[in-house]
């Protein structure tokens, strides 16, 4: 299965602090790490959207315009959705 893994990366304060974001990202990559060794696909959309937005810039003007658009269309296409994100069911 195709299995998106949700999850905060700029949320708890890591819109100001790299450090918060890198961590965040870092428990995105290792849930998908565990899908992967159990035989799933894992889609993580702040991974294919990210090089995107270095592309666009980098500016807060490009992550608006492409994160959340560019995870929503991959989530689209997946077979099911793990994870936890604050004020979405």
């Amino acid at each position: 299965m195709w299995i998106m893994v949700a999850g905060p990366y700029r949320a708890g304060g890591g819109a100001a602090d790299p450090a918060v974001r890198a961590a965040n990202l870092k428990v995105l990559n290792e849930a998908a790490v565990a899908l992967h060794r159990a035989g799933h696909v894992p889609i993580i959309g702040v991974n294919m959207a990210l090089p995107m937005i270095e592309a666009a810039g980098g500016s807060d003007a490009a992550y608006e315009e492409l994160l959340a658009p560019v995870s929503l269309a991959l989530v689209e296409r997946c077979d099911a959705c793990v994870g936890r994100m604050a004020g979405f069911r």
